[in-house]
């Protein structure tokens, strides 16, 4: 089983990307679990979401505590919130920032690590506002570049099927994250 963590803020949509990356694994023939997981339930708030997928019936419902995958909407959260708890060590964390992920290591003092400028992403397809850019849909792109688990068509697809609002606009918005992810290694 694989396990995937999601950290982000309130109203940034990290349970809907949550949900449409389970959308995306369900439609290549995984077996999937979603959900978040809420502490004060307030815009800007620290909020984390979990995606499970296997190949076969996922029976756990509890937390993730052992990720195989975090991925950070919000780089403020970075120092805000222990993001790497639990990560596997063979794990990687996807970071939202401008930032390459050299850059990072010293931050994080974690070898895997891959960064995409989602913020920048999102703001050009006028996905959320210029104070608060909705960037959930561009993450999933880099994410599917970053694990090679589902493909990058599918992710546009379930976005889709998802996304409240400019479908096309977020589909986009996730194409252009999967060829702008820089994914640094050990």
């Amino acid at each position: 089983m694989i396990e995937i963590r999601f950290h982000g803020r309130g109203g940034q949509g990290s349970v809907i990307a949550s949900k449409i990356l389970a959308k995306a694994f369900f439609m290549e023939g995984k077996y999937v679990s979603a959900f978040p997981y809420y502490g004060v339930e307030r815009r800007g708030a620290p909020v984390t979401a979990f995606t499970r997928v296997d190949e076969k019936p996922i029976r756990a419902k509890y937390q993730i505590y052992e990720p195989d995958y975090v991925i950070v909407l919000d780089p403020s959260l970075l120092t805000a919130v222990d993001v790497l708890h639990g990560l596997k060590r063979n794990g990687w964390i996807l970071v939202n920032t401008a930032k390459k992920p050299v850059e990072l290591r010293s931050t994080l003092n974690f070898p895997h690590i891959a960064t995409v400028d989602a913020t920048t992403i999102a703001l050009k397809h006028h996905l959320g506002s210029q104070a608060a850019p909705i960037v959930n849909t561009a993450i999933l792109g880099a994410f599917s570049k970053l694990s090679e688990m589902v493909k990058i068509e599918t992710v546009m697809d379930a976005i889709r099927q998802m996304a409240p609002v400019k479908q096309e606009e977020n589909a986009q918005a996730a194409k252009d994250a999967y060829e702008s992810v820089i994914v640094g290694g050990d």
